[in-house]
């Protein structure tokens, strides 16, 4: 059966791929052995009266789109660390996705894997050069789509107790609104949309396990991929009210004026956003001034709480985090996280105040796993296992009860990231998954060499994640270790290096001094 449902027409390379959706066609372009959409509208500009409501749907076109431009980047404090293609335009035509697929014709629909995006709910694109899914897409005759969505004070940050004109979770509702487009769309890239995998890394992580728990979300994605999920970092109302409130002073608006935030210019709301975002975590190591809300809607109760009650949705889950989290923060000097001991005792003490339950004993208890808490290395482990390692852990135990799930930690790091005490960093695994390797040139992390042992990690690690995409099962099928399923009593998890191992229980210590109870702030 011949299932390539989009066109071939004559383009600038004699070869332009034409693909129908429900609001028009769209012209891509043939790279090689695939064929690539980029910046594909699934939802009209949230601009105007609509900067701070739900998505929806784009107008339809006559003709056919030219689609071989990303869109506009998401606004966004600009000067960051983020590497990403300055002469991209920021703007608020922000909800647009990209489609890789083969080019060759296919016997059957082909597993669609959907990317989020990473950035600590306030940076990055799906325009960024790491997110490629070309090599993906080719590897494992798959469909890839990466989805730009809102993020900052646009898309996180919850400003519903100013003005009823605001509403929570908007980054949520564009990822749904992008999913809800693969559903009704994919088919005609050759995609099948009863076979999707949602997959994200950081905060997109964080988007896959909290929408692993949102009702709306159900059926519109069957695998899950969550990478360093801070799955821990979503709040409660209450503190988000103190945090708009906080954001409005910034702007220089009094609450009587909240209502401006829809028409002022965008670069007023990121100069706010840029300052409040640094200033959250300094104040209250641990937390974020942007992340999802408890809004008692799409999230009707705190993600960890809902896996621990057995009330995620039953999908196979791959979850994990990498070796070194923290250092790479250290590196930048983000203040994202806590990574000098004054900042994780500060960090302890406001978890303490926040949780009247968790006696100094237990503090005690958790501090004791961490002998040189007072030395930079102690801090940058427990800031690791606070925002990423137990979080992974807390998720997979309530998972588990349920579904299958496979738990991964990323331990590789090439000679030069090990020279510069990165290691196996926040992030570092992401080329790896898409198999986007710098030019020798362009990639500092090979100037010591390694560049052979990464592309054989690389590999395997694209098999496993593509064999899960179509099968529902992480087998690299080329010989790799055996990758058994996840279980809370022994913990299995998958070493990834230059030589894969399965380990049970790396972490059992922690999970001993932390406790079974996910330990987050409200």
């Amino acid at each position: 059966m011949n299932v390539q449902c989009f066109e071939v027409t004559p383009g600038v390379d004699g070869s332009a791929p034409v693909a129908r959706t429900e609001f028009g066609a769209v012209r891509g372009s043939r790279e090689g052995a695939v064929s690539v959409w980029r910046g594909i509208p699934y939802a009209a500009a949230p601009a105007g009266p609509r900067r701070f409501r739900p998505p929806r749907p784009p107008q339809r076109w006559d003709g056919i789109r030219d689609c071989v431009a990303f869109g506009q980047v998401a606004p966004q404090d600009m000067d960051n660390t983020v590497p990403m293609d300055r002469s991209l335009s920021m703007g608020e035509d922000c909800l647009w996705l990209n489609v890789w697929t083969p080019a060759a014709t296919a016997e059957e629909p082909r597993p669609v894997l959907v990317w989020l995006h990473g950035g600590a709910y306030c940076l990055g694109s799906a325009a960024q050069a790491v997110y490629d899914g070309g090599n993906l897409a080719a590897a494992g005759d798959a469909v890839v789509v990466t989805v730009n969505y809102r993020i900052g004070a646009f898309g996180f940050l919850d400003l519903s107790s100013l003005h009823d004109e605001f509403v929570p979770n908007l980054g949520l509702l564009d990822q749904l609104a992008a999913l809800e487009w693969v559903r009704d769309n994919i088919a005609g890239f050759g995609g099948d949309p009863g076979n999707v995998t949602l997959f994200g890394e950081s905060s997109g992580a964080g988007c896959v396990t909290a929408l692993l728990t949102a009702p709306r979300a159900a059926g519109l994605f069957q695998r899950a991929i969550a990478q360093s999920p801070p799955a821990t970092a979503v709040y409660g109302r209450e503190r988000a009210a103190g945090v708009a409130e906080r954001f409005l002073e910034l702007a220089e608006l009094p609450r009587s004026r909240a209502a401006e935030l829809l028409t002022c210019p965008i670069e007023r709301i990121v100069r706010a956003a840029a300052v409040l975002i640094d200033e959250v975590p300094l104040q209250a190591p641990g937390t974020l001034a942007a992340a999802p809300v408890v809004d008692e809607d799409l999230l009707p109760g705190y993600p960890t709480d809902r896996f621990r009650d057995g009330r995620s949705h039953r999908v196979p889950l791959i979850i994990g985090t990498n070796k070194d989290e923290a250092s790479l923060f250290r590196l930048f000097r983000s203040p994202i996280m806590p990574v000098t001991p004054e900042a994780v005792n500060t960090m302890l003490e406001q978890v303490q105040t926040g949780h009247p339950d968790l006696s100094a004993e237990r503090i005690a208890e958790i501090t004791r796993v961490y002998p040189d808490l007072a030395k930079p290395r102690g801090a940058l482990a427990m800031s690791t296992d606070a925002a990423f390692r137990m979080p992974a852990l807390w998720v997979a135990d309530g998972h588990a009860q349920h579904s299958r799930t496979w738990m991964y930690r990323f331990d590789h790091a090439t000679p030069m990231l090990r020279a510069a005490r990165v290691g196996a960093g926040h992030a570092t695994e992401l080329p790896y998954i898409f198999g986007n390797f710098g030019t020798f040139d362009h990639d500092p992390t090979f100037w010591l060499g390694g560049r052979r042992q990464a592309a054989e990690v690389s590999g395997r690690m694209m098999r496993r994640w593509l064999a899960f995409a179509a099968h529902g099962v992480p087998a690299a099928l080329d010989g790799s270790k055996h990758w058994p399923p996840y279980h809370p009593e022994s913990r299995e998890t998958l070493l990834i290096d230059t030589v894969d191992r399965v380990v049970p229980d790396p972490e059992g210590e922690l999970l001993t001094a932390w406790g079974e109870r996910a330990v987050g702030f409200a």
